[in-house]
């Protein structure tokens, strides 16, 4: 009886799919848009704290809320945006976009997922910001169109990026959600002179980050502002590579300062690796 040798090939751990949302994440979101989501109320806690919000529980105390301060929330509160125009690509529903709208001088915000711009419309206007400017299309790295999807619990992970909607829908067979979208690019947008061009610019766009910046080279090369980068991918090889990429173009546009905001590393080239999961926070020289 000869013994078989399996020929399946073994899966490196770093191409294991990476699970975004824990069930904790996932209760607390059902519990957000079945119970409490037509209500409004007033942030008790977090940078939007004492703003009127729909959506999420920030009207609990913040010890039942679990929201205690993290690296990227310290960041924020420490971080000087008076006298700046802020571009908030992937606005979502607005919580960075509220917080920018408080203190900066003017906030373009980026959204074209249909639901969540209303919510986010509909947040700005229950805090009477008058210095935001709204625009219901993505930013990418060419004029198109693309197909957005999401899981209805989870709208903040709404993606354009194939990987991310294949491991959608994978994990959520049937309940998916899509909508066709209509991309610019930042360079476009800036162009058509429609609004000031930016000092700083956040991009959190679920796995399309670089197209976005491929997208506006020009203006980066001309205004040079400051970025916030959140890092993405469905692997963690694939969060490296992602990374790696977004360093090397960074690096060519001249932005020679890029921090890692969880570790405090400043990263080139030779240690990228250690920014494939959280923020980073980038200035040209």
């Amino acid at each position: 009886m000869s013994d078989k040798v399996s020929t399946a090939p073994i899966l490196d751990p770093g191409d294991q799919p990476v699970d975004h949302y824990s069930l904790k994440h996932r209760v607390t979101a059902w519990i957000s848009q079945h119970v409490f989501d037509r209500f409004v109320y007033e942030v008790r806690h977090g940078l939007n704290k004492g703003l009127k919000r729909k959506g999420g529980l920030g009207f609990l105390p913040e010890f039942l809320a679990g929201s205690a301060e993290t690296v990227e929330t310290r960041f924020w509160s420490q971080f000087q945006l008076s006298g700046k125009v802020v571009y908030d690509v992937g606005a979502f529903e607005g919580i960075l976009a509220c917080f920018f709208a408080r203190q900066a001088k003017h906030v373009v915000c980026f959204e074209p997922n249909p639901p969540t711009h209303e919510r986010l419309r509909e947040n700005l206007r229950l805090n009477g910001f008058d210095n935001v400017t709204l625009c219901k299309i993505g930013l990418g790295s060419r004029p198109d169109s693309f197909t957005l999807v999401w899981d209805p619990l989870m709208p903040g992970g709404a993606s354009a990026e194939k990987t991310a909607q294949d491991q959608m829908r994978r994990q959520n067979t049937g309940r998916l959600r899509e909508e066709t979208i209509r991309v610019s690019t930042l360079d476009a947008e800036c162009a058509a002179s429609r609004f000031p061009p930016p000092d700083f610019i956040k991009i959190d766009v679920e796995g399309l980050e670089l197209e976005v910046l491929k997208g506006g080279m020009e203006t980066l090369q001309r205004y040079r502002p400051e970025l916030f980068l959140e890092m993405h991918g469905e692997t963690m090889n694939e969060k490296r590579r992602k990374v790696a990429g977004i360093v090397d173009f960074l690096l060519e546009a001249g932005y020679r300062r890029i921090l890692h905001i969880e570790s405090g590393s400043n990263v080139d080239q030779s240690n990228s690796a250690v920014a494939a999961e959280g923020h980073l926070y980038c200035q040209a020289s």
